[in-house]
């Protein structure tokens, strides 16, 4: 979609429509947070075994921290 072809008129609708609602961070339980979190790391983990990288090599490259 090239920017010209955006409707402009449908863009200022849609935000007007705008709920602030859902900008608003709520707050989530630390222990979800942290779940959350590991299983980010462990999907992070299985990535790199299953593309050969040592957890040396992933360390050195900035795909762990």
């Amino acid at each position: 979609m090239s920017i010209n072809s955006i409707n402009h008129d449908e863009i200022t609708g849609i935000t007007e429509k705008w709920d602030f609602k859902e900008e608003v961070d709520t707050q989530i339980p630390v222990s979800k947070q942290k779940s959350a979190e590991a299983r980010r790391r462990i999907e992070a983990l299985r990535e790199i075994r299953e593309s050969g990288l040592s957890i040396e090599e992933a360390k050195e490259l900035g795909l762990l921290h």
